[in-house]
């Protein structure tokens, strides 16, 4: 019998013809069997509809139909996926009836209803738009085009957000690296919170800059520290005459003439440009965003600072020089924020922190 020949063998005699013919229109009718029960089946309601799947995928299976019922029968099985919020399967059922029969307009309908859930706005316009150059007159894809054309309205402020979040945070990174300054992990974020710098107009870094008194472990903000002002400017005012007395400083340790400035030497790792971006977008529009393009495949985070060749941990500030110059300092590894440590000479805390006896908490 026919049932029997061998794979890509030629049926020779009537009887082998006759067999292939009764085969065929078995399994056409199979199939047609098969789609009017998955058909049924959707009708019943959502627990008949993964049956319903598997009613057309055997229908589909058996490869007996034309294109244009085949066709179908895919649009079927998209329309099912649809209603299970499975979109990417339904996507796919969609593309493969538009291949083998491009008139069949519902499927260029649930193409469109799943790229619409897929969030591939552009994409589900573009088969909307097919669709109803097929069919003019077809109501419900004009419908849905509106939907579409209303989703990207609502999203073109947003994805602008995302956009100038994303500009400003590479602008940052980039100037970052042409300074050659070293960022490491963030310190001390329940109170520096989500402060970063600021590039302004006319390419200079803005820093928020953390004032620790070690002493005490209480802490003061320089909100706006621009690159280019000496250490002494901001000193002068918030230790001036007119300014009042520290609540903890009760002798009086903490005043102008007697504070020094220090930082923490080689403290942390040189942290990568990904991870920096990751920091820099944290609290605006686009920090959800999957893909930062070519950042993310740059080197990973670097070693850490070896400080032991210096003399001391701690570094004391030169006043008279200027935030830059002290952030480029090779042993500097700025915590994402720079943290200055704040001490008095007059205070008996001071020889245990210039000796190294004293460690910020962990």
């Amino acid at each position: 019998m026919a049932l029997w020949m061998e794979t890509g063998s030629e049926p020779k005699t009537e009887t082998e013809i006759a067999d292939l013919e009764a085969i065929s229109a078995l399994k056409e009718s199979t199939a047609l069997e098969l789609k009017e029960k998955g058909n049924e089946l959707v009708k019943k309601g959502k627990k008949h509809y993964p049956e319903a799947i598997h009613c057309y995928s055997r229908a589909i299976n058996q490869k007996a139909l034309n294109d244009p019922d085949t066709s179908v029968l895919f649009s079927n099985r998209a329309h099912v996926n649809l209603l299970l919020g499975n979109y990417r399967r339904a996507l796919s059922d969609s593309q493969d009836a538009i291949k083998l029969f491009p008139a069949n307009v519902e499927a260029y309908y649930r193409a469109a209803k799943a790229c619409l859930s897929l969030n591939l706005l552009a994409e589900a316009k573009s088969y909307c738009e097919s669709g109803v150059g097929k069919d003019p007159t077809n109501e419900e894809l004009k419908k849905l085009a509106k939907q579409i054309d209303l989703k990207k309205l609502e999203q073109e402020p947003r994805e602008a957000q995302v956009s100038k979040a994303l500009v400003e945070a590479k602008d940052l990174v980039s100037a970052i690296e042409d300074r050659r300054l070293k960022l490491g992990n963030a310190m001390y974020r329940e109170l520096t919170g989500l402060r970063k710098p600021v590039l302004d107009k006319n390419g200079i870094l803005h820093w928020p800059v953390l004032l620790l008194y070690a002493e005490f472990m209480s802490s003061d903000f320089i909100e706006d520290f621009c690159e280019t002002d000496m250490f002494s400017a901001h000193l002068d005012i918030m230790f001036s005459e007119s300014c009042p007395p520290l609540p903890w400083d009760k002798e009086n340790h903490y005043s102008r003439d007697a504070i020094e400035l220090y930082y923490e030497a080689g403290s942390g790792i040189c942290l990568s440009k990904r991870k920096i971006l990751r920091y820099l977008l944290e609290g605006t529009a686009a920090a959800n965003v999957e893909s930062i393009g070519e950042e993310e495949k740059d080197a990973a985070d670097g070693s850490p600072y070896d400080s032991s060749a210096g003399s001391s941990k701690w570094v004391k500030v030169n006043e008279k020089r200027t935030l830059h110059d002290v952030l480029k300092e090779p042993n500097f590894i700025i915590p994402m924020i720079p943290v200055y440590y704040v001490v008095s000479k007059r205070s008996g805390f001071y020889k245990d922190f210039i000796t190294g006896k004293w460690r910020p908490p962990a």
